[in-house]
């Protein structure tokens, strides 16, 4: 269990931080949001792929074609973000 709970974080910070670098422009977000981005960016790779190709992660979860996944999933989390997430701005 410690094991997974590890590899989920290992994934989300590499998922996260490729995204970060592969979406122009700049992203006011901390390690830890990069962290979250990365574990949810993780799921949405995860689910698109369930989705498109009706397999699970049956081979163990440290696969070449599950961290691809998660950046991709980590990309469309973060456009959605930087497209709709900036939508709090105030007014002065």
């Amino acid at each position: 269990m410690i094991g997974l709970i590890i590899s989920i974080i290992i994934v989300g910070i590499i998922a996260g931080a490729l995204a970060r670098l592969i979406v122009p422009g700049k992203q006011d977000m901390s390690i830890g949001m990069t962290l979250l981005l990365g574990i949810v960016g993780s799921f949405v790779g995860g689910f698109l792929g369930f989705l498109i190709f009706q397999r699970d992660a049956t081979d163990g979860f440290l696969q070449p074609a599950g961290i691809i996944g998660s950046v991709i999933g980590a990309i469309i989390v973060l456009l959605l973000w930087t497209r709709f997430g900036k939508r709090r701005a105030t007014r002065t």
